[in-house]
């Protein structure tokens, strides 16, 4: 009896020990989330600059580890930050994996000035993932773009095609000039159309830019061709020998994403009988 009164007391013991164990082993586990708090505050990091473009920065750590930063209109850096130099950069974290957004640049160590006639030291190979990136960020901001787009219109129901170009900014660096023509067919309906659109970036957007809003407004001349008969000896085909044209106004507005894609919703007004809406979705290169 004695016997078994001490290995209950023994497995009561060893029972209790292993629930304060595990209070012991599972408590020092919340430290490990800070971290994740921590993330939402400004850090800063040491590096050489291995890549530098008006929008962008990468920096290599002593580590060999590659961070690539944006810039927005908060940072504080220097006009020019040149490939080789040592910096630090206090960032914060930006909306996706790999990506921070720059608070203040400062340069610890200016890049050594090459010898006349000396070639130029090849910096460390970028990671592909980071120049990818690095790569979509410097499309959206460039000067030049041109594109393709396709859609829908409504009122009359038209499947339409078209290309554009994108110049800017003027005036202000949201302000865009967007001329675009566009080509749409229907079942009765035939439509040409060039459009002289001018679009402004709203600052509703994403934190490091990864989708941006616009709006935009502009005239449209549109050639315009319905057919309710049908030609003779050529079935229901549409008979493209008489368009006419008209001007309207086109309101527009869209979402524009890094990686090229938007789409938009645009209406006609004062312009009948050109489509009074269209869905568009497209692609910048």
């Amino acid at each position: 009896m004695k016997d078994l009164r001490n290995k209950l007391r023994f497995r009561r013991t060893v029972g209790w020990s292993v629930v304060v164990a595990g209070l012991l082993v599972a408590g020092p586990a919340r430290p490990q989330d800070a971290p994740a708090l921590s993330q939402g505050q400004e850090s800063a990091f040491t590096g050489a600059v291995v890549a530098s473009t008006r929008d962008t920065l990468v920096v290599r750590g002593e580590s060999a580890q590659f961070q690539l930063y944006v810039f927005d209109r908060d940072t504080v850096k220097p006009r020019t930050v040149m490939v080789g130099s040592t910096v630090r950069v206090v960032s914060v974290p930006g909306e996706e994996a790999g990506v921070r957004i720059a608070r203040e640049i400062t340069i610890l160590t200016a890049a050594p000035a090459a010898a006349p006639g000396a070639a130029q030291p090849t910096p460390p190979a970028v990671p592909p993932g980071v120049r990818r990136l690095e790569r979509d960020i410097e499309r959206q901001v460039r000067r030049y773009q041109f594109g393709v787009r396709a859609g829908v219109a409504l009122d009359p129901e038209l499947v339409l095609l078209g290309v554009h170009a994108q110049l800017g900014p003027f005036f202000s660096r949201d302000v865009y000039l967007r001329p675009n023509v566009e080509f749409a067919y229907g079942e009765v309906t035939a439509l040409f159309a060039l459009n002289l659109e001018a679009i402004y970036r709203l600052p509703i957007s994403s934190r490091q830019g990864r989708w941006t809003s616009y709006v935009g407004a502009g005239p449209g001349f549109s050639f315009i061709h319905q057919n309710f008969e049908a030609v003779s000896g050529e079935g229901n085909r549409v008979d493209f020998g008489d368009f006419h044209s008209d001007v309207g106004l086109n309101i527009l507005g869209g979402v524009r994403y890094r990686s090229g894609m938007f789409t938009e919703l645009k209406a006609s007004v004062y312009s009948r009988p050109a489509p009074v809406l269209r869905l568009i979705i497209g692609y910048n290169f």
